[in-house]
């Protein structure tokens, strides 16, 4: 298997869950897979388990990705890594195991890649302040782009970190109110591509907003929005 290619002009190119179209989603494979290639950076989704841990999930329940059933937020660190997840192809694989954020920000220092690190659910100033400590130990804030449907958590990043790169997640659509909560705490915008169209795009950049979009696997649209200026694509495939 390999990467769908596309005229993709200046825009920045990020591995949604690393390179899922390939590799398990949010696994070292995945995230070894997008640093092999030139994608700017690597995306990922961290939940808190019971015993207070960083761990990297998409889901609320393992079921998806391993066939057994645990609750991410109720089960301790150790046992969510004692699971064996599934190759893409659905058959068991005994090496491929959840990652961690600590796993996850050490091969994208190793292989220089961007951050982009999505936080599932509520974050306390508390758990940030941690996870910021844990960033700054490994890598550098620099090179992390905070996304987060929780515009809660998003606010409490902003007031533990002042200078952070952050991104509001949604699905709904550009309107006056979107924009104007965006500017209230200088977050930039990433936003399901169905929503944008090239009068959107520009009307954001107007109002000094980056605008990152989620998921792109058809190389068609992916130029669409890249030649309306978008600054980023999310995808798990296109290269």
């Amino acid at each position: 298997m390999n990467t769908i290619r596309f005229n993709r002009g200046n825009v920045k190119l990020v591995a949604h869950r690393g390179l899922s179209g390939i590799e398990t989603e949010n696994t070292c494979a995945a995230f070894i897979a997008a640093g092999n290639r030139d994608y700017f950076g690597i995306e990922t989704d961290a939940r808190i388990t019971a015993d207070g841990k960083f761990i990297l999930m998409h889901d609320d329940t393992t079921a998806r990705v391993s066939g057994v059933e645990l609750k991410v937020e109720a089960c301790n660190f150790a046992a969510l890594r004692s699971i064996a997840l599934k190759e893409k192809n659905g058959q068991p694989r005994g090496d491929l195991r959840i990652a961690s954020l600590e796993e996850y920000l050490r091969l994208c220092a190793r292989y220089e890649k961007v951050c982009v690190l999505e936080l599932k659910g509520l974050y306390s100033c508390e758990k940030l302040t941690e996870m910021a400590a844990m960033i700054r130990e490994i890598y550098a804030m620099e090179q992390i782009v905070f996304i987060s449907f929780s515009y809660e958590t998003l606010v409490n990043l902003r007031s533990v970190e002042p200078e952070a790169k952050i991104q509001f997640l949604t699905g709904k659509e550009v309107n006056d109110e979107l924009i104007a909560s965006l500017k209230a705490y200088n977050f930039d915008l990433d936003i399901n591509h169905k929503q944008l169209t090239k009068e959107n795009i520009a009307l954001l950049h107007e109002n000094g907003i980056e605008v990152n979009c989620y998921t792109v696997d058809d190389p068609a649209r992916a130029e669409d929005l890249a030649s309306w200026g978008i600054d980023y694509i999310t995808t798990n495939i296109l290269q």
